[in-house]
């Protein structure tokens, strides 16, 4: 398991979740791992349980200071990293909601986090990769932002069709500077992010009826395509949306 022998990979959002699944399984594959989050104990914690090949880096990625600074450190240490998973991101339960009854301020906590985060992470990879030669840009998505699964979640389902949107463009633009940037979109994947889901057995079932293979994904499912993409057996894939989804955007 050496597909990453090598590379340098940072993945936002790994204190927990996907993100630590990622990181976790990129290690394993020969990277080194930079575990950003902007909770410092959990990237500590999470960084410590993979080992000396892996680092913490404190990063608020809806702060274009905070990620200004994390690369830029990290440049200088000799981290600067060859893969970046722009992962990390927020589902307001109970508060995101149909347009109508929708507030402002949850739609721009919303789009402040998951799509302009995004974006700063984005922007801050690609001046750290035309330095250094190129790499690729992995973000996540939802098949809310393909087939309006979450009408009922109208800021975070915006917020992940504008990610589709900002991978496709960055990709365009970057293509010929071998810079490589794909979208991985995952159904409904049981982590800390979803837990009054998985707390509500009526929604959950609900959830899980609209996937084809009738479970629910979990961190372990994200795992594979996101080696593929980080490695060099993925160079001629760009600008595209590979979904792990059980069947649901079908």
């Amino acid at each position: 398991m050496t597909r990453l022998e090598g590379k340098t990979a940072l993945v936002t959002g790994s204190g927990t979740g996907i993100g630590r699944a990622v990181a976790e399984r990129f290690a394993r594959e020969g990277a080194r791992v930079i575990i950003a989050d902007r909770d410092a104990a959990a990237a500590s914690e999470t960084a410590d349980a993979i080992g000396p090949s892996a680092r913490a880096a404190v990063m608020d990625i809806s702060d274009e200071a905070s990620v200004e600074a994390a690369f830029g450190l990290l440049g200088a240490e000799g981290w600067a990293p060859d893969v970046v998973v722009a992962n990390a991101g927020v589902q307001l339960f109970g508060q995101d909601a149909a347009a109508a009854d929708l507030d402002l301020d949850v739609w721009k906590r919303t789009i402040d986090i998951n799509l302009t985060g995004t974006f700063l992470t984005v922007k801050h990879a690609v001046r750290s990769m035309l330095v250094s030669g190129g790499g690729s840009i992995i973000l996540t998505g939802s098949p809310t932002g393909i087939n309006g699964e979450g009408r009922d979640f109208t800021a975070y389902s915006a917020s992940k069709a504008g990610i589709h949107g900002l991978g496709r463009t960055v990709a365009a633009a970057y293509a010929d500077r071998g810079i490589r940037v794909n979208t991985v979109v995952p159904a409904y994947t049981e982590t800390s992010l979803v837990t009054t889901i998985t707390s509500d057995p009526e929604a959950r079932a609900a959830i899980i009826g609209r996937i084809p293979m009738g479970r629910a994904g979990a961190p372990g499912d994200v795992e594979g395509i996101m080696v593929f993409l980080a490695s060099d057996d993925a160079a001629f894939a760009t600008g595209a949306l590979f979904a792990v989804d059980g069947g649901m955007t079908i």
